[in-house]
């Protein structure tokens, strides 16, 4: 008797298959994003660009990202997220693959543009595919797994832009990227899976939790954004400056402080974002403001050691920046889950686009220029202690936000 033929597929559940992928995808995103700090310098060299001008370069993505991201986030919300994605990661991996053709600091900014565009897709919609595959209490755990991407992917970034940049020209690096988007992308469009909107929410919704309108009287969403945001500002500028304030302040070599940082950013970020994920899902047991009270605890640990790192004794730089990376790290994925879980499905997409939207307009889009200015009119440390006071503003707004936190235990009614 004749069988019909069925295409083969892999036997995994959906949501682990999809995991995956998406954290394929955010790990390629990370690599792209820090190779540039990982050898600003020679790039600089080749441009003869101001320290202004060359934070100006993180600039353009994250400001065509945020730009982006409400207009993807209400597209997500409206349309499957599958498509979507896979469109995202072709227009990133191309983008990349085009810096071959980057011979000047204009055509580089515009390939910068590109990228951002490209990340504004998969980086909305990787959150809230993943929180309709899992419940609010286990979706700390399973964004911590999946925001480890970004210590690998900064590491991998720093050391490629360092190392592969000081042997074979700064445009090598960039294409660790480009090939593999693409294959991910495809296999994505096989493996992946699309979830129902909403369909493992518990928490009983609301006009504030389920419209658009309500997100801008939703006191957890917008805590946990502007703490973000505030949070952002710092995370954005330290990691595009602090390989190049280690060259200067230590006298290492482009490869060697990029080594460095890659080095401390890989084991401080996934002993940070395991720890942090796994301290707040214990004491999400006894207390559900755990996410904030853990962000914020995260962010006020931090502080000294940023001093520390920035003004202290030269010899006390690299174990600062150790013990900085490593507390901000434990937020990653209780911060994120704040916001996923601040909202319900059918409006998550465009909250996380909103979001994004925030954290990057206040945040990483301008502090590297930010930044870079101030130490063109004075020096790269006092340009880095901007990042202090906005670390400061995180820790209050955070602690605020702890108010405010949904209860887990209450359950949506049954229809």
């Amino acid at each position: 008797m004749a069988t019909r033929f069925q295409p083969l597929r892999p036997r995994i559940s959906p949501a682990v298959g999809t995991l995956v992928l998406l954290i394929g995808l955010n790990l390629l995103n990370y690599i792209d994003r820090y190779i540039l700090p990982g050898e600003l310098s020679l790039i600089q060299r080749d441009f003869h660009s101001t320290d202004q001008q060359m934070g100006a370069l993180t600039t353009a993505l994250f400001f065509f990202y945020m730009i982006a991201a409400p207009l993807t986030g209400w597209l997500g919300d409206r349309f499957p997220r599958k498509p979507l994605i896979i469109a995202g990661a072709v227009l990133w991996s191309l983008a990349t693959l085009a810096t071959v053709w980057v011979h000047g600091y204009w055509t580089f900014y515009l390939r910068q543009a590109l990228v951002g565009v490209g990340e504004a897709t998969f980086g909305i919609f990787a959150p809230a595919v993943l929180a309709d595959f899992y419940p609010e209490r286990d979706r700390n755990r399973i964004l911590s797994i999946f925001y480890l991407a970004i210590p690998l992917g900064a590491a991998i970034g720093y050391l490629a832009g360092g190392q592969i940049g000081s042997h074979w020209g700064w445009r090598a690096p960039f294409f660790v990227c480009a090939i593999p988007g693409l294959a991910i992308a495809a296999l994505y469009g096989w493996i992946g899976r699309e979830p129902e909107r909403g369909a493992c929410d518990q928490i009983r919704p609301s006009l504030n939790r389920t419209t658009f309108r309500g997100l801008f009287r939703n006191p957890a969403f917008l805590t946990a954004t502007f703490g973000l945001a505030t949070l952002t500002f710092a995370m954005g500028g330290i990691s595009a400056w602090v390989p190049e304030f280690l060259r200067r302040a230590t006298g290492f070599s482009v490869s060697g402080s990029s080594q460095i940082v890659g080095a401390i950013t890989v084991v401080d970020g996934i002993a940070g974002t395991l720890t942090g994920g796994w301290l707040a899902q214990r004491w999400l047991g006894t207390n559900h403001r755990a996410l904030y009270l853990l962000s914020f605890w995260s962010v006020a640990l931090t502080l000294p050691c940023g001093v520390l790192l920035f003004f202290g004794p030269r010899a006390w730089a690299i174990p600062a920046l150790f013990a900085a990376e490593f507390f901000l790290f434990l937020n990653t994925g209780p911060l994120n889950t704040a916001v996923v879980n601040s909202v319900t499905g059918p409006v998550r997409a465009t909250a996380i686009g909103l979001n994004l939207f925030i954290i990057h307009c206040f945040g990483d889009t301008f502090s590297p220029q930010i930044i870079g200015a101030i130490s063109d009119r004075s020096n790269l440390s006092l340009g880095l202690g901007a990042t202090l006071v906005a670390l400061a503003i995180s820790c209050i707004i955070l602690r605020t936000g702890a108010r405010f936190a949904p209860p887990l235990e209450e359950p949506a009614p049954s229809s």
